[in-house]
């Protein structure tokens, strides 16, 4: 009997799980699908280098439907540490403006001075650590490349952006920056510092904080309208029920809904298709599933010899309004040091929504646990985020123009036919956007009285005692930012609340 079992060790899993178990007296379990390494000597490279994603190796083996007709592979990790064990190491924050939206939905405890002390726990800047809205002792390292280590695309990425006029930015986090920036990043040279490395390292010699990996949370118990339980399958193919006092489901945007609705928490209808016993009707579990709509061009170098697979992926950013937006830093542009197949040499340049409209939905396609879930983005099916894409597509292919990059390049593999029209663009953008792999929103917060939350502000599911979500499913919409360090933030808060707050949670 544990006070609490937190499901999966991901990025808000881990940051919760080290917070929670600071109290000697609370009996924590963390438990993970995929394997542990418990030392950096034992970890494997494609986990330790931060220079690209591990695409495989750790991955859940997902894909995802974009738009009609097309099945995208979506890499997600499995492994202690989670997506942030095998993303890019991109460290960005939401806007305020995000978590003022966030608040006024009846969530009081996430507007930006509810959320900014999360952050700067979670943080050592090593470049900005002295600023107000930074921190400098956390568990998680940013820096950001200086000039003397960028590539040679980002230079250029650089030059370009100041001949179309747009600032200089030396710190993308800074509350009301925008324009071109290094991007800040958690990794030390080459070492990529996942919420493994940077939150578990630390917490393994507490006796109170029990890791089991290669353990499959199957479905959760649920006895007279409270969470008692997990059911788990474990390394061995064995069947184990484990109790707690207080059950914390942070698998992620798309494992969290998946377990809630094997488990009869969900939309009543898709439940019983799969003959799943209802527990609890909450037609939310699913719906709401945002992210980051992109499109690249690719160009093919004149010297091959430029495109560096063994160097950094990605340095340098652009956070931009689009013209006429009410919406601050909604978009975001991105050079891609190289991309596509080592043996055809190419880089390119992102251009990505980050304020989202337009919502997807995750469904569950059976009740067996080893089935994967379907993920529907809808991209660009809301003419808002259709239109911001064109927009900023057009900007990406401005950047392409500029001198800085144009002399790169031998031409441009994608688009092809030379300078499209704003109708073909749109055309591209329904055909071929893709994930930024920030899926959220899919067990969003909200107020009882909102029909489709699944959770209050506290974490706490609504209609079921005993049960926590805390990870990037309860955010109400995608933040204007990578999501990976507001899921830490997520996890951070709520894990801080766990240890200081004990009672708000029945323990």
């Amino acid at each position: 009997m544990f006070d609490l079992i937190v499901i999966g060790a991901g990025s808000s899993g881990c940051a919760l799980a080290a917070r929670a178990s600071e109290d000697p007296n609370r009996h924590v379990l963390l438990v993970e699908a995929g394997p542990d390494y418990s030392d950096l000597r034992s970890t494997p490279f494609d986990l330790v280098n931060s220079h690209n994603n591990s695409y495989s190796a750790h991955d859940w083996g997902l894909s995802y439907l974009p738009t009609a007709g097309r099945d995208v592979r979506f890499p997600r990790g499995r492994v202690t540490g989670g997506s942030s064990a095998v993303n890019t190491t991109i460290a960005l924050r939401g806007v305020p403006e995000d978590f003022a939206e966030w608040a006024a939905t009846g969530l009081p405890e996430w507007n930006w001075e509810g959320v900014l002390p999360a952050y700067r726990r979670l943080e050592r800047d090593l470049d900005f650590g002295e600023r107000a809205w930074h921190g400098d002792a956390g568990p998680i390292p940013i820096r950001r490349y200086p000039a003397s280590e960028m590539t040679l695309p980002h230079l250029a990425f650089f030059e370009a952006a100041k001949a179309l006029g747009y600032p200089e930015c030396a710190d993308a986090n800074e509350p009301e920056g925008w324009g071109a920036s290094p991007q800040p990043m958690n990794k030390l040279g080459r070492l990529r510092v996942s919420c493994a490395v940077g939150y578990l390292a630390p917490a393994r010699i507490r006796p109170n904080l029990d890791i089991r990996p290669e353990t499959l949370v199957t479905r959760l118990i649920i006895e007279n309208g409270r969470c008692t339980a997990v059911e788990v399958r474990n390394r061995t193919g064995a069947i184990e029920i484990i109790r707690a006092r207080l059950i914390v489901l942070a698998a992620g945007a798309i494992m969290s809904p998946a377990i809630l609705m094997r488990s009869g928490l969900g939309p009543r209808a898709q439940l019983e298709a799969h003959g799943v016993e209802v527990h609890r009707d909450i037609p939310g579990v699913g719906q709401n599933l945002s992210d980051h709509p992109a499109l690249s061009v690719t160009m093919r170098p004149k010297d091959p010899a430029m495109i560096d697979h063994d160097a950094p992926i990605i340095q340098s950013i652009l956070r931009y309004t689009a013209p006429g937006s009410d919406k601050r830093c909604d978009l975001q542009i991105e050079m891609l040091s190289f991309t596509g197949r080592r043996d055809e040499p190419q880089f390119g340049i992102a251009g990505v929504v980050e304020y989202q409209h337009g919502r997807g939905e995750l469904r569950l396609a059976s009740a067996d646990p080893d089935a994967a879930p379907v993920i529907d983005m809808h991209f660009c099916e809301d003419d808002r985020d259709l239109e911001r894409l064109v927009a900023c597509y057009r900007d990406v292919l401005d950047f392409a123009r500029q001198p800085a990059i144009a002399d790169l390049a031998e031409d441009i593999v994608f688009p092809r036919g030379g300078s499209p029209t704003d109708e073909r663009i749109a055309g591209l953008c329904r055909r071929f956007a893709g994930s930024g792999y920030h899926p959220c929103g899919t067990a969003k917060m909200g107020p009882a009285s909102d029909p489709m939350a699944v959770v209050d502000q506290q974490g706490l599911c609504h209609g079921v005692d005993g049960l926590v979500v805390a990870d990037a499913s309860i955010m109400p919409a995608v933040p204007r930012a990578n999501t990976n360090l507001t899921a830490i933030m997520i996890g951070e808060k709520i894990g801080e609340w766990l240890r200081t707050r004990p009672a708000l949670y029945g323990l």
